[in-house]
């Protein structure tokens, strides 16, 4: 193995969440990214490459694997949802599971057999991959993704006596939108100093139509979404699971952007973020008294808000923390390969 590349639609979140600090691990190999969404793969040097696929193949970086098989030293598959059931779930609008169902699913016939090891974001999804016994990969973020140098926490927003809610939701979660709404409604009625904000798709943005200090906003690409959070604020952001198929697999991923903001984070309680604990971090559990409770205490509590973005930064440190192990098995394999080449006077 001479060099690892990553073949994905990145920039990515996938890509930035898992891969990007592990692949500039101490003694792992030389890598390069690949983005495929230009339709043809870029110019890559396939001898003795290990190939990543991150999320998603296309038909073209398919012929090249098929045609450089005999010259890659191996080919991993980084999965983060249980695709299979967002394809056949009703929260995705019809145009992303197709894209889902053509991007991830179809091209796996072609795929599986030229697959060494597939990762899985969380043990549950890993459940879900029988057959292809698949590795945990949790998500370990660089640093610099998340902190941006204003850390201290008690410093930002004082002067503000209002207090900003946020719920950055993706394109399918349809179902905790119709959730928080009646939520938000009543803090909004019982708290004349919150605002609140939320991106919603066009389906979901006939569900907050008609609230007043409700700022409906458009999803945005990835890297325009790292920028806002050093541009703009948010005090309380909201990370509701509703119980499904899809969500059992998720990955405590929320907390990563919930940290760039230097935001309070509410965590539905449960696999992904854990039960409901006495820690700093507010875990209430899928119902809507629960979530007004918490919501209701936060906004009237400027230290309490402060104590649940430091414990939420300190959870993501440690995931941080974590990509310092790289890929153990292909670090591992990596080590061996660069030991037996050093004995033998090799060269690659």
């Amino acid at each position: 193995m001479k060099r690892i590349i990553v073949f994905g639609r990145i920039p990515n979140p996938t890509f930035d969440y898992y891969l990007a600090a592990r692949l500039e691990a101490p003694d792992m190999p030389p890598y390069e990214v690949a983005d495929i969404r230009g339709g043809e793969v870029p110019a890559v040097d396939a001898d003795g490459a290990f190939v990543i696929i991150c999320r998603y193949a296309s038909p073209s970086v398919l012929r090249w694997i098929e045609s450089n098989a005999g010259h890659l030293s191996g080919v991993g598959l980084f999965l983060d949802d249980d695709i299979p059931a967002v394809v056949t779930g009703k929260d995705a609008d019809f145009f992303y599971r197709l894209f889902l169902w053509y991007r991830a699913l179809w091209p796996l016939g072609h795929l599986n057999r030229h697959l060494d090891i597939v990762w899985a974001s969380t043990p549950h999804l890993a459940s879900r991959l029988t057959q292809a016994k698949a590795a945990v990969l949790p998500p370990a973020p660089p640093k610099a993704l998340w902190a941006n140098g204003q850390d201290d926490v008690d410093a930002r927003g004082r002067m503000n006596d209002d207090v900003l809610i946020g719920y950055h939701a993706t394109g399918v979660h349809l179902e905790e939108h119709r959730f928080l709404r009646p939520i938000i409604a009543e803090v909004l009625r019982e708290r004349p100093q919150v605002r609140f904000e939320v991106f919603a798709d066009r389906r979901a943005r006939a569900i907050w139509q008609d609230l007043e200090r409700v700022q409906i906003r458009e999803p945005m690409p990835w890297t325009d979404y790292l920028a806002d959070a050093y541009t703009g604020r948010v005090d309380i952001m909201l990370v509701p699971l509703a119980p499904s198929h899809v969500n059992d697999s998720r990955a405590p991923t929320k907390r990563i952007d919930v940290a760039r903001y230097r935001a309070a984070g509410v965590f539905s309680a449960g696999a992904a973020y854990g039960q409901t604990s006495s820690d700093a971090e507010l875990r209430p559990a899928y119902d809507p008294t629960s979530w007004r409770q918490v919501i209701f205490k936060l906004v009237d509590d400027l230290e309490g808000r402060d104590n649940a973005a430091i414990a939420t930064r300190m959870a993501v440190l440690q995931m941080t923390l974590a990509a310092d192990t790289g890929f153990e098995a292909l670090r591992a394999r990596y080590e061996t390969e660069s030991t037996i080449r050093v004995e033998r006077g090799c060269e690659y």
